[in-house]
């Protein structure tokens, strides 16, 4: 158990330190497609499943996909208001928006292929809904104490599930699971320091990249009872790594074109 303990004090934070860097390199929509992977959903069903059992850890992982419906709940309330109002009274409706949301899908008893069609039909509809904003000018510019921030508030999260996830049972805590920690931080100090709009093309950055958590956890429902936590979260995390790998190929595809044919364009100017 103190193996475990620790365990969960150092793969959170690692995680967190190594998807904050990256985002601050490639900008805001980019770190918010990184927070949509599950660096800290995943080891929190995954400690769940050490702690509490296979059945039990397959119930969550069923339980977070339709979490992810108000994931986007969240995303949306919180874009919305930004368009008017500061960082404060956008994150209270966020919340507010999340807890209503996770309030509603406990009174309802999903299945797996209900939880599914759930979170893809929230995901779909609120990327729509989401408002659009100008193009980023600038890289990010936050405190440099906001990583460890976001680490400490990942870390806190991965505590509290694991140790409540036996009296809140296996629905209800993973209803919880997808509540937007690194989120929070990350928005928060993103609007704080930069405005709304680049706290809006964070979070369109998330829900655009939520669906592949929801496959992460997707393996872990249907494997976890016939392969054991170890085996199954190794399962999902190569399908995750091989669905964002394949993500990346498919946007640099599309934009290596137009990069060539301008560089031929300006050769032809210069030869002129």
């Amino acid at each position: 158990m103190s193996a475990l303990f620790a365990f969960k004090l150092t793969l959170v934070p690692f995680f967190i330190l190594a998807l904050s860097l990256a985002g601050r390199r490639w900008g805001t929509a980019v770190s918010g497609w990184l927070v949509a992977l599950p660096v800290v959903a995943g080891p929190i069903v995954f400690f769940i499943g050490m702690e509490q059992g296979e059945a039990f850890a397959a119930g969550a992982a069923r339980a977070t996909i339709a979490g992810l419906a108000s994931l986007a709940v969240y995303s949306l309330v919180y874009c919305r208001v930004a368009l008017r109002i500061g960082w404060v009274p956008s994150l209270v409706a966020g919340w507010a928006g999340f807890f209503l949301s996770t309030f509603l899908l406990n009174r309802l008893p999903l299945t797996l292929p209900q939880s599914i069609a759930l979170a893809l039909f929230a995901l779909v509809g609120v990327y729509l809904l989401l408002p659009t904003v100008d193009t980023e000018a600038f890289p990010p510019a936050t405190p440099s104490w906001e990583i460890a921030a976001r680490m400490a508030a990942a870390v806190g999260m991965v505590l509290l599930m694991t140790a409540l996830a036996r009296p809140l049972g296996p629905h209800l805590a993973g209803l919880l699971v997808p509540f937007p920690v690194a989120a929070t931080v990350l928005t928060v100090f993103t609007h704080h320091y930069q405005g709304g709009a680049s706290a809006i093309r964070l979070l369109r950055g998330l829900v655009a990249g939520l669906w592949t958590m929801g496959i992460f956890f997707l393996v872990v429902a249907g494997t976890v009872e016939r392969l054991g936590v170890g085996a199954s979260f190794a399962l999902a995390v190569v399908a995750d790594l091989l669905i964002n790998g394949g993500s990346l190929w498919v946007v640099r595809a599309r934009h290596r074109p137009q990069r060539d044919l301008r560089g031929v364009v300006n050769g032809r100017k210069k030869s002129l």
